[in-house]
């Protein structure tokens, strides 16, 4: 008999584990979401085989069950979950971006026979929705596991084991160790980009001009603040202490550059802009974080007719796939700027060669 893996929430995360479950594992996927669209989508997609009409019985004899779904209903869920009739032996796992809460919440499971193990892939996609799953989404990302502390390696090594498939590196964490680093890396940074966000809106009410000229660099560098506010409202409460701390961090670091700046320091401006300069720099490029990485190329073009058109036909030739395409300069007598943004480091990779071979300068920023 085949084993089951019951998956809750149908969208990117959720489908992309079970396209990696199965291009490895003869098993069953079994899928429930409270969106209907999203599992008729699932179900024409091949992304799950069967579908639950009710959360009960899709985890009555799972071997898995992950909840893929935002972090506040996880917490909702583990506690249904824990009333309802569960396989002996059976792994549960989720796939929020904050642990300890959710830790707290799964001591309800410990009387079933089951073994609840707290999970985070760290990687994404500006696309969303279980048709914008993909098996390789985790590919070289980092797959946090969070253990309870008594919890039986045997356990850990069979959710690695279903997972394999991801192709991502797994990590154990505790859970307030796990939140303190998502916090810094990635929570604390969307706070920040949607703050620069509010800063220039409220200056746009006395000089509109504002956000016409934020368009290029600006919109770039604040792109994480698209992001779901439903999502994001649920981690700040989530992770609130860890957060709390980084803020009060930040408003010291603040201060410290105010300080510079109202002495006109200039050596210890340079300085400041140096170090931040010589860590980014270090920062690994070809590894997945947990921010959803951008995989841009920026093509110089000349001001001609046709021009775009070409640049798009040699990446079709050579079967390139683009997710996006932008003109950032179109001046008359110099030089456009193409920014191409690609699905992944490979595609861009292949996609500046290609281009290089026919006469484009490329830069990658």
């Amino acid at each position: 008999m085949k084993r089951t893996a019951f998956i809750i929430g149908l969208g990117l995360i959720g489908g992309s584990i079970a396209l990696a479950i199965k291009r490895e594992h003869d098993v069953t996927i079994r899928g429930y979401d409270i969106q209907v669209e999203q599992v008729k989508i699932a179900q024409s997609l091949k992304v799950i085989d069967e579908v639950a009409v009710s959360i009960e019985e899709g985890v009555r004899d799972a071997d898995l069950i992950i909840l893929a779904t935002p972090v506040t209903k996880t917490e909702q869920l583990l506690y249904e979950i824990s009333t309802f009739k569960l396989k002996l032996g059976a792994i549960i796992t989720d796939v929020g971006s904050t642990k300890q809460r959710i830790f707290e919440q799964s001591r309800f499971l410990k009387e079933k026979g089951v073994t609840f193990i707290g999970g985070h892939p760290m990687a994404g996609s500006h696309k969303s929705g279980v048709q914008a799953a993909r098996a390789h989404l985790f590919e070289n990302a980092f797959y946090i596991l969070t253990p309870e502390g008594d919890a039986d390696a045997r356990s850990v090594i069979q959710l690695q084991n279903w997972l394999k498939g991801t192709k991502a590196t797994f990590i154990e964490l505790k859970p307030e160790e796990h939140d303190q680093i998502a916090g810094a890396i990635s929570h604390f940074p969307h706070i920040i980009a949607a703050s620069l966000v509010h800063q220039v809106s409220k200056m746009e009410k006395t000089n509109p001009l504002v956000s016409r000229l934020a368009a290029g660099g600006f919109r770039d560098i604040t792109r994480i603040a698209s992001s779901s506010p439903m999502m994001w409202r649920d981690i700040l409460i989530h992770n609130k202490d860890s957060l709390l701390s980084l803020l009060e961090a930040w408003t010291s670091e603040m201060d410290k550059i105010k300080m510079m700046i109202e002495e006109e320091n200039a050596d210890n401006i340079y300085t400041y802009f140096k170090e931040a300069k010589t860590f980014r720099d270090r920062l690994p490029t070809r590894e997945k974080g947990a921010i959803p990485a951008f995989y841009d190329l920026f093509v110089d073009v000349p001001d001609h007719p046709g021009v775009i058109s070409d640049v798009t036909s040699i990446l079709a030739d050579n079967q390139i796939s683009l997710t996006n395409i932008r003109i950032l300069e179109t001046r008359e007598d110099i030089m456009g700027v193409l920014r191409l943004s690609f699905r992944s480091e490979e595609d861009r990779e292949q996609a500046k060669l290609q281009l290089q071979s026919n006469m484009y300068e490329t830069h990658i920023m």
